[in-house]
């Protein structure tokens, strides 16, 4: 059996960033608007919103129905054979996550690099001033979407994320979606396709030429090997990553922070889309995104919990028409990872819920 105490260390690294959102830094709803507005008492704002009947109503009486709708589904699973055979299905592409998470972080870094922000938009800094940044995202970026040196390339990857949240701005941590994808890519490495798996491939081929002259290809069969232990906490780690990430956006960007929110449902006509109160538009968007990122870090109903992030995402991207999408690509990788690979160990959905379908499901096949 694997160390416990170092999958629990692994995914204290990625739950220490949620002590830094104790302070109402700017969030995603930064990349849509230019200020914060005047600002509103969070608690007031908060009483003022649920103090009115028809929005106490709506807010409770959608808490109910989606209760309710998850316990129906809960009473009913066992019969649904759809369900079964998509858990089935799912399992069998747990050699694909590496290549899922190495896109879904590559692409961005290398827009980072080329239009000069540090991991988040709202963090820009001037490409032709800075040559190195700008090389350092792009070199990460494609090291990472090809798979070349990807546990090394992960390893500066994460270096350079708590550089610029320690010395340049801990407003970086409104991208902390990067973290858990690189902690996974350093524990997974570059899966299959990738170009440490190719290069591997022949240099342990006898009588090739690159075999003579790579002196360090046997170092990546080592590092699969040592980090095998750790591979069945890689769910784990990120759904709690993508959990904690939800909590933050719930919690910091829109109920510590209405102003902004209600800045963004004015600007984008949301109330006529659904003619609620702007304040129950930003109260409920808040309590969304916190209770799919509990649910996720508790591992209950955790691929429904992914499948409602895809929503929203969705929702966001065609909802917020300038909302950058290089913004949003690691997270939906993330949700895809999480929602492929299910809640894996530590978790409710295992300790409570169904078993597993086999001691196989939520591990991911070593390469």
């Amino acid at each position: 059996m694997p160390n416990r105490s170092t999958a629990v260390a692994l995914l204290a690294a990625v739950a220490a960033l949620s002590a830094v959102a104790v302070r109402p830094v700017s969030a995603h709803v930064d990349y849509v608007t230019e200020d914060s507005g005047d600002p509103v008492d969070a608690v007031a704002f908060l009483l003022e919103v649920l103090s009115d009947p028809f929005n106490a109503a709506v807010f409770v009486g959608s808490g109910l129905a989606v209760v309710t709708g998850i316990a129906a589904y809960l009473w009913v699973r066992p019969t649904i054979r759809d369900v079964v055979v998509l858990r089935e299905t799912l399992v069998g592409y747990g050699d694909l996550v590496p290549w899922m998470l190495r896109l879904s972080i590559g692409l961005p870094l290398v827009g980072a690099g080329f239009q000069g922000y540090l991991f988040a938009p709202t963090l820009t800094f001037e490409p032709a001033s800075s040559p190195v940044l700008r090389v350092l995202f792009i070199g990460i970026g494609f090291c990472v979407l090809f798979g070349l040196a990807t546990r090394i390339v992960s390893a500066v990857g994460l270096l350079t994320f708590a550089w610029v949240l320690l010395a340049v701005d801990p407003g970086v941590v409104i991208a902390m979606e990067y973290v858990p994808v690189l902690l996974a890519l350093l524990v997974l490495g570059g899966g299959r396709p990738s170009a440490d798996d190719m290069l591997l491939e022949v240099a342990s081929t006898p009588g090739t030429y690159y075999g003579r002259i790579d002196p360090i290809h046997h170092l990546k069969a080592f590092l699969d090997e040592s980090t095998a232990p750790l591979r069945e906490y890689v769910p784990t780690l990120l759904r709690v990553g993508m959990g904690v990430t939800f909590v933050y956006l719930g919690l910091i960007q829109k109920l510590s922070d209405p102003a902004s929110g209600l800045l963004v449902v004015e600007k984008y006509d949301l109330t006529a889309v659904v003619p609620v109160d702007p304040g129950l538009w930003v109260v409920g968007a808040g309590v969304t995104e916190i209770a799919v990122g509990l649910a996720l870090i508790a591992g209950f109903f955790t691929r429904g919990a992914a499948a409602v992030s895809f929503v929203l995402f969705t929702t966001t991207l065609f909802g917020l028409p300038d909302d950058p999408v290089l913004a949003h690509v690691a997270l939906f990788g993330l949700a895809s990872a999480v929602f492929t690979l299910g809640s894996g160990p530590l978790s409710f959905d295992r300790w409570f819920g169904r078993p597993a379908l086999a001691d196989g499901e939520s591990v991911i096949p070593a390469d």
